[in-house]
C-alpha cells in the first residue's frame, strides 16, 4: 500500500476519519497512522499519512478556527491540522494520554485523558500485545482527569472528574462533549455503565446524565446543536451476570438535555463506537464502526442508511470530524 499523503484541501462536508493501518504483529492497536478523506457522502478523496504516531488516531474534532485536532493516546500525541492537511503547531502540554477536545469561547480548551488505573483486566484473546505507558514516575497509566488549558498551553485547572474504566479496567475519559452552557462535560468511560456529567465552573461532579442497568454499556454520548443528545450504547444478551449469548446488540439514542430517551434507533450489527452529528444538517448524524472499519451516514428522521464507506481495517476506527466550511 502506498504511504503518499493525498489528501486534498478540505471542502464544506468533508468528513474526516482516524483509522490507523494496523500492520504490527506484536501490537494489536500499532501501525502507521493515517486520516482518511471523504466527501459529504463518503465517496473516498484521499489519505493523510501521519509519520509521528504509533497507536490509533483517535478524537478528531475541529476547533473554532477551523483547525483538525486528533490524537494517539498511547503515544500522548496531540495533533493540529490545517485545511490543506499541513501541521500547525501545538503548545507544550504535560505528557498524558490526551484522546479528545472541547474550546471554550476565549480560547480555552479542555482535554480528556483517556487511561486511567494499572491494570488491563480484558478476557484472553482480547489484548494481542498492546503495551500502555505509565506516567513518569508513577504506577498509573493515566488518573482519568480533564484538564483545562490557556490558548498557550498553560494549565488552568485539573478537574478531578470521576471515571469508571470500562470492560478493560483502564479507560478514563474516552469521550467528551460540552454542553452549550459551556460548563456542563457530558463524557464516558467506553464501555461502563455510566455517562458522567461535569460542572467545570463550580469543579464538581455531578449527578449521571444516564446510568444504564446490569448487561448494558455505554459507548459515547455527544450533544446536537439544539441542546439534546446522541447516545450509543450496547446491550448484551442473556441474563445479565451470565455468560454472553451471543454479541452485543447496539443502539443509538436520542436524549433530551436531562437524559429522557426521546427516541431510539437499532444499529445493524455491532461496534458502533462513534458518533458525528452533522454541523451542516441536523437530521444527519455519521457512525464509525470499531469493529468493521465502517463508515456510515444515517438520516436521524426515519433511521435510513444513506451511505456507507469500507476503511478496510477492523478496531482500528476511532475518530469522526466533519468540515464545516
Amino acid at each position: 500500500m502506498s504511504r503518499e499523503s493525498t489528501l486534498k484541501p478540505f471542502a464544506s462536508g468533508d468528513v474526516l476519519v482516524g483509522c490507523t493501518l494496523l500492520n504490527n504483529a506484536e501490537d494489536d492497536h500499532a501501525g502507521d497512522g493515517r486520516i482518511i478523506q471523504y466527501d459529504a457522502d463518503l465517496n473516498e478523496k484521499g489519505v493523510l499519512w501521519l509519520e509521528d504516531t504509533t497507536h490509533l488516531v483517535m478524537g478528531l474534532r475541529f476547533a473554532a478556527d477551523k483547525s483538525l485536532w486528533a490524537f494517539d493516546s498511547q503515544a500522548w500525541k496531540v495533533m493540529r491540522f490545517d485545511a490543506t492537511g499541513a501541521r500547525l503547531p501545538v503548545p507544550t502540554l504535560p505528557q498524558r494520554s490526551f484522546s479528545n477536545a472541547n474550546f471554550l469561547p476565549g480560547g480555552d480548551f479542555l482535554l480528556g485523558e483517556h487511561l486511567v488505573g494499572n491494570k488491563v483486566n480484558l478476557p484472553p484473546g482480547r489484548n494481542l500485545g498492546t503495551k500502555l505507558p505509565k506516567l513518569a514516575g508513577t504506577d498509573v497509566f493515566g488518573e482519568g482527569h480533564v484538564f483545562r488549558f490557556h490558548a498557550d498551553g498553560s494549565l488552568v485547572r485539573e478537574y478531578a472528574t470521576e471515571t469508571h474504566g470500562g470492560m478493560g479496567g483502564f479507560l478514563g475519559v474516552t469521550t467528551s462533549s460540552l454542553a452549550a452552557d459551556g460548563r456542563t462535560l457530558v463524557y464516558t468511560s467506553e464501555t461502563g455503565p455510566r455517562v458522567f456529567r461535569y460542572d467545570i465552573e463550580a469543579d464538581r461532579q455531578l449527578p449521571d446524565l444516564v446510568t444504564l442497568p446490569p448487561g448494558e454499556l455505554a459507548l459515547l454520548a455527544t450533544h446536537r446543536h439544539d441542546g439534546s443528545l446522541l447516545f450509543i450504547k450496547a446491550k448484551m444478551p442473556g441474563p445479565p451476570g451470565a455468560p454472553p449469548a451471543g454479541p452485543p446488540a447496539f443502539f443509538l439514542q436520542h436524549l433530551d438535555a436531562d437524559g429522557k430517551v426521546l427516541r431510539e434507533y437499532a444499529l445493524p450489527g455491532g461496534g458502533w463506537a462513534n458518533i458525528l452529528p452533522s454541523p451542516l444538517d441536523p437530521d444527519i448524524v455519521y457512525l464509525g464502526n470499531f469493529f468493521t472499519g465502517t463508515v456510515a451516514k444515517m438520516e436521524l428522521k426515519d433511521g435510513q442508511m444513506l451511505a456507507q464507506a469500507e476503511t478496510g481495517v477492523k478496531r482500528s476506527l476511532a475518530g469522526l470530524a466533519q468540515y464545516p466550511g
